[in-house]
């Protein structure tokens, strides 16, 4: 008789993980070709016009048309207080609810940040796209509170796999950025299934990752190890600048330019200067072109500051996109110099700077490391770890996204819950 209680035991435990793993498996896969393609389209349509801009790079002239287009979207939506990617995060937290109208509102005004010249990423749009959408089949399918939070979660990893054409840190990084320190793995197979399902699907549709190749990596001794701790140190400095850069200037618009038409017309009208006195498009668009060369050990010494400051002016004023490919810019561009000075291989430094800055904006080691890996090989593995760790120490509790909970202590082994500083 005990045996057999114990047989029905372990039967029954078999089928129930058997039946969670099939509804997550089939949702998933679901999930992973309904985002996939959303995102496919947004990217896409975000490589258009970039070439279009390129081509005709008098179009930033009309960023102050286009931003006021963007702020009156937002406002016929009923939609003016945007907390963009922190939303997301707070609907993971069950703090706030994912609106679907955000998906179509996110992905217009973006590719209008973009045609016109604006400085900002694509993931932020992409992880909003991906979360609203995902949010919104939960919905349609009755999924109750806590596993519309993993679906958003699976639909976030599902976009930013098909924006980046990085799948494994893709399914990593929305369970890594919600809570520091805590993952939730219970969304570990329907990211990884989404994430990897929309990497297929963008890569069927044309658009194929982002990679790298590093032209030198010296060998794994004591000095080139100790420049690279001097860079991670400088890196993670250089990411808490720019996340208290972007807010304050945030806050600083909100303080003086209540008026969100006046706000974005004003900051417009500032790039498009800066962009006349520079006599460069370098800094239009997530600038892509320019890690590229960073990476090739080719760079302006200054490019890292005014990516900063060109992405602070975008993304505050109002324009949509994302900070991560800037962060990415500033860490490849300032790690491509650093290495120019210091005498080690300037390729290596671009990739290893943009990973150490990735890491200190976002409090994301695991996927920083996972990023190095999938756009750079795993010829400077020892390098990247060691730029990862130090900076995600060095940088504290900042971060771009203050919805980001802090559950666990970067030094300590000690529960501090507490969200992210701006």
């Amino acid at each position: 008789m005990k045996y057999a209680e114990m047989y029905k035991f372990y039967a029954r435990r078999i089928i129930r993980n058997f039946t969670v793993f099939t509804k997550w498996a089939v949702f998933s896969v679901f999930i992973g070709f309904v985002v996939g393609g959303f995102s496919t389209l947004f990217a896409f349509c975000l490589r258009k016009v970039t070439e279009f801009r390129t081509d005709n790079t008098w179009m930033v002239l009309l960023l102050p048309l286009a931003g006021v287009l963007v702020v009156f979207l937002y406002s016929i939506f009923k939609y003016k207080n945007d907390k963009g990617t922190n939303l997301v995060l707070s609907t993971i937290h069950a703090e706030a609810e994912l609106p679907f109208k955000m998906a179509p509102l996110i992905f217009i005004s973006t590719i209008i940040t973009h045609l016109f010249g604006g400085s900002a990423g694509r993931e932020g749009a992409a992880l909003q796209l991906g979360g609203s959408i995902g949010n919104q089949l939960g919905r349609w399918f009755k999924f109750d509170e806590k596993d519309k939070r993993i679906v958003v979660m699976c639909g976030m990893s599902a976009a930013f796999s098909a924006m980046f054409g990085t799948p494994i840190a893709a399914a990593i990084f929305s369970m890594e950025v919600v809570s520091v320190g805590v993952m939730y793995y219970a969304a570990l197979v329907p990211c990884v299934f989404a994430s990897l399902v929309a990497s297929k699907v963008a890569v069927h549709m044309g658009i194929g990752p982002d990679v790298f190749k590093i032209l030198h990596v010296p060998q794994f001794h004591v000095v080139p190890s100790i420049k690279i701790i001097i860079l991670a140190v400088l890196c993670a400095g250089l990411s808490v600048i720019f996340c208290i850069i972007l807010h304050s200037l945030g806050d600083f618009y909100r303080d003086k330019l209540k008026n969100p038409y006046i706000r974005i017309i004003v900051s417009s009208v500032i790039i498009i200067v800066l962009t006349i006195i520079l006599d460069t498009s370098d800094y239009m668009g997530a600038g892509v072109p320019v890690i590229e060369e960073a990476v090739k050990g080719n760079v302006n010494p200054a490019a890292f500051i005014w990516k900063i400051v060109f992405t602070a002016l975008t993304i505050e004023a109002g324009f949509k996109g994302g900070e991560i490919v800037p962060s990415f810019f500033v860490g490849a561009t300032f790690g491509c110099l650093f290495g120019q000075i210091v005498g080690i291989s300037p390729s290596m430094c671009a990739a290893t700077g943009m990973a150490a800055v990735f890491c200190g904006v976002t409090n994301c080691p695991i996927t920083s490391m996972l990023i190095a890996f999938e756009l750079f090989g795993y010829e400077a593995v020892p390098y990247f770890l060691i730029a990862i760790s130090v900076s995600y120490l060095m940088s504290g509790y900042y971060g771009l996204y203050h919805d980001q909970t802090i559950v666990y202590s970067k030094y300590k082994t000690e529960y501090i819950n507490r969200k992210a500083k701006e």
